[in-house]
């Protein structure tokens, strides 16, 4: 399991879970080396589903989306897939108004989407 500051990235089968452990993240230089950490991740552990645990989280700054999005799109270009799971509704909220809710998958919470993305890869 990696840990940054703001970020834990554990496996569950093929499926990476970065986890947020910050209610509010903000800090540009965390969220900068927790994206480094996925990148790494990603490159060197090549998992085949990666979700985005946000349990906990009751605000973030648009540089997450970022961090999201350059995920999604490193893990796709190996033929991945990415889902968010447990978003707050005023976070699910910023994703439908930036239309980033067309672009990923949601759960309700982090087993569900386990279960879900597992089955979906298998």
């Amino acid at each position: 399991m990696e840990t940054q500051e703001t970020l834990t990235i554990s496996r569950e089968g093929d499926v990476a879970i970065a986890c947020f452990k910050s209610a509010c993240i903000c800090d540009t230089d965390e969220i900068a080396r927790a994206s480094a950490a996925l990148r790494r991740h990603i490159e060197t552990q090549r998992p085949s589903g990666l979700i985005f645990d946000f349990t906990g989280v009751k605000f973030f700054s648009s540089q997450v989306l970022g961090l999201l999005l350059e995920a999604r799109g490193r893990l796709q270009k190996q033929g991945g897939r990415v889902a968010v799971a447990a978003l707050s509704p005023q976070l699910e909220r910023v994703f439908r108004i930036t239309n980033l809710d067309r672009l990923f998958v949601f759960y309700p919470d982090r087993p569900a989407a386990v279960q879900q993305l597992s089955a979906s890869l298998g």
